[in-house]
């Protein structure tokens, strides 16, 4: 079985400058291999191969001009190449949009280091042996096990800070835990986060005084580096200070990860909670998220809420833990069918927060009562 980790690095100067080179180079192999690959379709039709890209910049390119890509780690090159690659054919297929250039402001670029010798990506308590960069500290001792066989890293920065992403082999083997429950029923929302068959309710972490308190910190931030903009386009030529707009885009970029962290911590913490339970199975519903984001007024309010990640990492944990999710089509009507008699209601608006049945006289919160209505749902599918 496949399992990653994911934990912060100390570096030394002399390791972040390589460290920073190497991502340095692995973006500008990207965007050379989009620009390259545009234009070979505009003259040819034919699209260019990360194969064939590899091939010319190995014996043409780096021979001519850009010899100095040669100075980082060959294989975090080639996988920026084929993640270009990657970008294009899931564009061709319709999956994903045309790709874009990779921005340093951005810092989306990671440095890929595979496992080459028999030394590389030895795991001690405190350390990590990274390919090409040597012995590396941990901040979080003991997090990656020693004794699993780790096949591949990537080191990323982001915020200021430095991460390590470690893919490792385990073993699959763990003991079956009796179930408590028969099976558990969520349903997901914008005021609650969830709502559960077992009269447990998860709170809206976005509505918390600390997550609010960080958003209004992040706008003061956002407003204080749109103005360096705007004072930079008044300046007279050559009064360019990029220090303190680079100083102030970490800031924002802080406050952006600590609520990004906040946000996700909160979700594993649910998802742990949900199969602590020990249930058979756990039932949600297939949310049309995307057309929910159409509405202007609920959009950033259903974006933070996570629920991608969260049916993401609810189905790795219930596929570890041997338990069955299931997932019940997104036209259900588990809000307006009253979970006692089963009689469904014609009309049900927004704002009614309480279900109450005409015909048996039953009444249940309306979350509770589609949440029940989840977990007794007869069609569904089961994700594996």
């Amino acid at each position: 079985m496949r399992k990653a980790y994911k934990t912060e690095l100390l570096l030394s100067d002399t390791q972040q400058q390589k460290v920073n080179q190497t991502i340095g180079v692995c973006r500008y192999v990207y965007n050379l291999y989009i620009q390259t690959a545009q234009e070979n379709y505009k003259k040819t039709g034919k699209h260019l191969s990360g194969y064939d890209f590899s091939k010319w910049l190995n014996n043409v390119h780096t021979k001519e001009t850009d010899s100095w890509i040669k100075d980082v780690s060959s294989k975090s090159v080639k996988q920026s190449i084929m993640n270009g690659d990657r970008a294009f054919k899931q564009f061709f297929k319709g999956i994903a949009k045309f790709p874009r250039f990779k921005k340093r402001k951005n810092q989306d670029v990671k440095a890929y280091f595979p496992k080459n010798n028999a030394t590389d990506l030895t795991v001690e308590r405190h350390r990590i042996k990274i390919p090409t960069i040597g012995w590396v500290r941990l901040k979080e001792y003991g997090y990656i096990p020693t004794r699993a066989e780790v096949t591949s890293c990537t080191v990323s920065y982001k915020a200021g800070r430095y991460f390590i992403s470690v893919l490792c082999e385990e073993d699959a083997m763990r003991t079956v835990e009796l179930s408590e429950h028969d099976g558990i029923g969520i349903d997901l929302g914008i005021s609650i986060f969830a709502v559960c068959s077992h009269h447990v309710e998860f709170e809206n972490i976005n509505k918390t005084k600390r997550v609010i308190q960080l958003e209004k910190q992040l706008k003061r931030q956002q407003r204080k580096l749109s103005r360096s903009y705007e004072q930079n386009k008044n300046r007279k030529r050559g009064e360019f200070c990029a220090k303190n707009r680079q100083k102030q885009q970490i800031a924002v970029q802080k406050l952006h990860a600590r609520l990004a962290n906040i946000r996700l911590q909160y979700i594993l913490y649910v998802v742990n909670m949900l199969v602590k339970t020990k249930s058979t199975y756990i039932t949600i519903e297939d949310l049309n998220v995307k057309g929910m984001m159409k509405n202007r007024h609920l959009a950033k309010a259903i974006a933070q809420q996570g629920f991608y990640t969260f049916k993401k990492w609810l189905l790795a944990k219930c596929l570890e833990h041997k338990i069955e999710l299931r997932i019940v089509d997104q036209w259900y009507p588990s809000s307006k069918q009253c979970s006692s008699c089963g009689t469904k209601k014609a009309r049900l608006s927004l704002s009614e927060r309480i279900f109450s049945c005409d015909h048996c006289g039953i009444v249940h919160s309306r979350d509770f009562n589609a949440s029940l209505n989840l977990k007794y749902a007869k069609e569904y599918t089961v994700l594996t």
